[in-house]
Order: structure tokens, then sequence, then C-alpha cells
């Protein structure tokens, strides 16, 4: 017996169970997010092997995330056309080379093509496999589709600081295991079972779109501004964190910065779980005023250098995140028709990574000019701003309705 009444069965080949190629899917779209994060505690590394700025850190970074926004684009409905199963082996057999690249780099352009090939790999794989897990378990896979990526980007973000810190071959050492995990993922996943039936439209599908269905318009632009302030923040932790945690502590080990950036998706992953069964509209609420609480917090650790106070603030912004970024996520999804989840889910990660990405550029263009604290601070009081809005906005369309 299954769940799943999308799938099409292809008897000439073995097959997993839909429950098999759910857990498999979950693990794979979390190592993807690992590798996303992986690079963040090396930032250190490359800035004082190649002599980077802060600008030229948001650079390599942003590179990620504009391939990132060209794959949403372009391939982000393409599962629904072509079938799940070979655009999840594409993305991962791309994310292989991704990490091959990462291991060869010995430039700040290397270092720039890798995180872009990263980047197009993680969009394709995102919304596929979001996608399948969405097909193979419609009651939880809202849920999963959100702890996946905090999941991912703890581990990454955590073990890439604890291999760089203390083991040998810093700047290789973690792309092998990542590729190496991916590649038994893709092997998996050959044996799936196709849970999109193929339909006429793939090429059209690549011209550059995003696919919000006319049902979940409303809720999409209702919650845009407090989408923007979480990925916003994210953006920030995953570019410039490491960097003010050295200024504002004195303390260079990688570790320390990793554990700051683990420790805001960590607490995101942790808050999801625990909400997943209270009502969406009072999870949007209560995350809305943790995520501008727990920066605010930072911002004071921030200016007193005391790093217990920069990990108070980030576990409470952390849990903010995570229960807000839920509860879009089960607003939003279940307003989509089976042929146009991966659609709605480009249309959302590209809104995301979009504010994910501009905000962090931005602030690495005025570190040289205003300093690093005012630049935080600055970052910061938007996000805030943000956050209060959507608040007030979330309770006065309560109101109305």
């Amino acid at each position: 017996m299954t769940n799943c009444t999308d799938c099409v069965r292809q008897p000439s080949r073995a097959l997993l169970s839909n429950t098999a190629t759910k857990i498999i899917a979950v693990f794979a779209a979390m190592t993807i997010s690992a590798c996303g994060a992986a690079p963040t505690p090396l930032f250190a590394h490359y800035q004082e092997t190649f002599g980077l700025t802060p600008f030229m850190l948001t650079v390599i970074f942003a590179a990620y995330v504009v391939c990132l926004l060209l794959a949403l684009l372009t391939t982000g409905s393409l599962s629904d056309y072509i079938g799940r199963r070979p655009v999840i082996l594409g993305a991962l057999l791309l994310n292989i080379v991704a990490m091959a690249m990462f291991v060869a780099a010995g430039s700040p352009a290397a270092l720039i093509a890798a995180r872009a090939v990263q980047g197009f790999a993680t969009g394709v794989a995102t919304t596929a496999l979001g996608a399948t897990i969405l097909d193979t378990d419609r009651t939880n896979g809202p849920v999963l589709n959100s702890v996946t990526a905090f999941m991912g980007l703890t581990a990454g973000s955590l073990s890439a600081a604890v291999l760089v810190t203390y083991a040998p071959a810093p700047e290789q050492l973690i792309y092998f295991v990542l590729a190496a995990i991916t590649a038994v993922e893709a092997a998996a996943l050959w044996f799936m079972p196709e849970t999109a039936a193929p339909k006429p439209g793939a090429m059209a599908s690549l011209i550059p779109h995003v696919s919000v269905p006319p049902q979940a318009w409303r809720i999409y632009v209702q919650l845009t501004p407090v989408s923007i302030a979480i990925w916003a923040l994210g953006g920030f932790y995953f570019s410039l964190m490491p960097s003010v945690v050295r200024a504002a502590t004195g303390l260079h080990l990688p570790i320390v910065g990793g554990l700051v950036v683990a420790a805001l998706t960590c607490s995101a992953f942790i808050s999801v779980l625990f909400v997943r069964h209270v009502s969406a509209n009072k999870v949007l609420s209560y995350g809305i005023v943790a995520l501008a609480s727990g920066v605010a917090i930072t911002l004071v650790g921030e200016h007193t250098h005391t790093i217990a106070l920069l990990l108070l603030g980030t576990v409470v912004a952390g849990a903010g995140f995570g229960s807000t970024f839920s509860a879009t996520l089960r607003l939003m999804l279940p307003q989509a028709k089976a042929d146009e989840r991966a659609g709605l889910l480009s249309a959302i990660y590209v809104e995301g990574y979009l504010a994910f990405a501009l905000p962090a550029i931005l602030t690495g263009l005025l570190v040289p000019i205003v300093g690093l604290s005012v630049a935080t601070d600055t970052y910061g009081a938007v996000v805030i701003i943000l956050s209060v809005a959507s608040l007030i906005a979330t309770l006065v369309s309560r109101a109305d309705a």
C-alpha cells in the first residue's frame, strides 16, 4: 500500500518503494543544502589565501545565488513535464562536478566558477526533490520540505567547520565527503518510481518564468514581506556573519563562526518540528516576533563583543526563521495542484533567494565605506522593520477576514 496517487509506474525497471523514495529524497535534499553551506566556514581561509575583500566574498556568494535563481527560473517546473527522476539525477551529477571544482580551486575565479555550478545544481535539485517529497507524502510533505534545508545547512556548516579546524586538507576534505554522499544518493534514486506523468511543453517551460497558481496569489503576496526578511537574514549569516563573529570576539578559529551559523539553522530546524501541529497562522505570528527579537539580541551581542549574546540572539532568530518559513510553506503549498507543485516551489524559492543574495551583496559594498559594524546594524534594522511590518499586515488581514 502507498499514499502516492500520482506515481507513474515503470515495470521495466526495479523500483524503490514510495516510502524509500521519500526518505532518500529527503536525505538528498539535505545533502544539496549541506553542500551550499560547506564553503561558509572556509571563507576566512579563502580570504587569507587569496586576499579577498568583503565585497569579493559576497561576489563568490552571489555567483551561487545567481546561478541558483537561473536554474529555478528555467528548470524550476521542468520535472512537471519530463518527470522527477531525470531532473533529480542530472542535478545530483552536476553537484558532484561542483564538488570536484572546489577541490581543484586555486584562485578566486575558480571559486566563483565552482559556486556557480553548485548554485545551478542546487536550483535544479531543490524543486524536483521538493515535488517528489510532496508526491510521496502529501500529509507531511510541506513539513519535510521545511526541515530538509535547515537540517542540511546545519550539517554542512558544522561538519565543514569541524573539518576545516581540525582535519587535514581543509580545502578539499569536506568536498570529497559531500561528493561521495551525493554519488550514493544518485545511485539509489536511479531506482526511484516516477511520480510525475510526463506531458508536453518541456521546452516552453525552460523560458524564464515563475508560476504561482491563481488560487495561491493572495496568500503569496501577503507573505512576501516576511519571506524577504527571513531569507535576507539567512543571506547575511552565510556570507558575512563569520567576519562579524571574528570582529566582535577576536576569535579566528573557523569552528567559532561555523557554530554561530549552525546555531541559526539548527534552531530553525528544531522550531519547525515543535510547531508542526500548531495552526500555521499562530506559528506565523510567533515566528515574526521571535525573528525580530533575535536580531535585536544579536546586535547587542555584536556591540558588546559577547559571544553568548551572539549565540542567544542567533538561536532566537533561527527559531523565528524556521517557524516563519514552515508557516509560509504550510499556507501556500496546499493551494497548488499536483502539476503545479514544482512551479509554485520555484516561485517561492526565486523570491527567497533574491532576498538571500541582493541585501548581502549591497552590504558587502557598504562595508568598506561605513565599516562592518554600521553595515551590520543597518542590515539588522531593516530585517526588524520588515518583520514588524509583516506582523502588522498579518494582524490587519485577519481582522478584515
